[in-house]
């Protein structure tokens, strides 16, 4: 039965590790569990739709990919799908085509940010195993909404880092092992909460966001401001989320990145910057010893043509050698700031 005006939402997210947690969770939830479930796990853009496939059938509740538009009710569970943000806009399931967070659409804090705009008290927000901090803002905005937060144990994760920057990030209700989830989400399912919450115009705008809506510089800084860092999505200037915890920040795209997942993004580029200047150096070795043999056999003119090519593989080395040093400088200058 649909619940139009008593919904009682329980909002997971997890990543790295989370799919062993989930498989346990969900299949031992009862079926008259007075609560819907929706989750959002990090997913490759192509890829299919493996978690409802492997669960569908197993345990008492309907698990199924979610479907845009379609009515939530208690004793189902709705799975993101691939490349698309889980929302829940006033009881019916929205799959929102707005920037990526953290590098991730389904990402877990639209998820959150939406359950608790739309049904405050009513709803149970659950982190689970993973990396970086996805879901620590999100949880905090179900805790200011009145909602229920719960966290699997750090110390019971696969990967801990989800958890611990979501106990980071806000007085959270519960801390649990996997074992304990189904007993528990099962009880605070059914206490009866409710009582009125007004969401900030901030967690409006981002949910808007989410949903696929434009945002423009001056929407953005309504909550937010400038920072000296630009977008790794699109090279915008970032803005940082007044107030935000954990720090956040957005382009005027709509890219949400925290702190720490930008922290993360550009080790990736300057590994990548490393292996580039690593190959350009070998070539030039390479072909300078290719260039002295064809001049050594009396081939003058495939030896120039190699020097050429020397010339341009040392200007490649030269130009990335200046970005990695923009960088650590940069690095340098953030450090002395803080």
């Amino acid at each position: 039965m649909h619940h139009p005006t008593g919904l009682n939402i329980i909002a997971i997210g997890g990543s790295s590790g989370s799919g062993a947690v989930l498989s346990r969770l969900l299949p031992s939830l009862p079926a008259d569990i007075p609560a819907a479930i929706l989750v959002a796990t990090h997913l490759a853009r192509h890829a299919s739709g493996y978690l409802a496939e492997r669960l569908s059938g197993r345990g008492a509740m309907r698990i199924a990919n979610a479907v845009d538009c379609q009515l939530i009710e208690h004793g189902h569970v709705y799975i993101a799908p691939p490349d698309r943000h889980l929302l829940v806009i006033d009881g019916t399931v929205r799959l929102g085509s707005g920037p990526r967070e953290n590098m991730a659409r389904p990402a877990i804090d639209p998820l959150f940010r939406s359950a608790a705009m739309y049904h405050g008290p009513r709803v149970t927000g659950v982190v689970l195993s993973g990396y970086l901090d996805d879901g620590a803002s999100g949880l905090r905005a179900i805790k200011s909404c009145g909602g229920t937060t719960v966290v699997q144990d750090p110390r019971d994760a696969q990967v801990g880092e989800m958890p611990l920057a979501a106990l980071a990030a806000s007085d959270v209700d519960h801390v649990a092992t996997a074992d304990a989830l189904p007993g528990l989400l099962t009880a605070l399912a059914q206490e009866q909460r409710s009582g009125a919450h007004t969401p900030s115009d901030a967690l409006r705008l981002e949910v808007e966001i989410a949903a696929g809506s434009r945002l423009g510089s001056e929407t953005l800084m309504a909550i937010a401001d400038p920072a000296a860092l630009s977008c790794p999505a699109c090279n915008g200037v970032l803005s940082e989320i007044r107030g935000a915890r954990p720090l956040r920040y957005r382009c005027q795209i709509g890219h949400g990145y925290t702190a720490q997942a930008l922290t993360a993004r550009s080790d990736k580029v300057d590994e990548a910057i490393r292996v580039a200047m690593r190959i350009m150096e070998e070539r030039v070795t390479l072909v300078g010893q290719m260039a002295r043999d064809a001049r050594g056999a009396g081939r003058d003119a495939v030896a120039e043509l190699y020097d050429a090519r020397v010339s341009e593989y040392r200007g490649y080395a030269a130009t990335l050698r200046e970005a990695a040093v923009a960088m650590m400088r940069s690095a340098r200058d953030v450090g002395q700031e803080n």
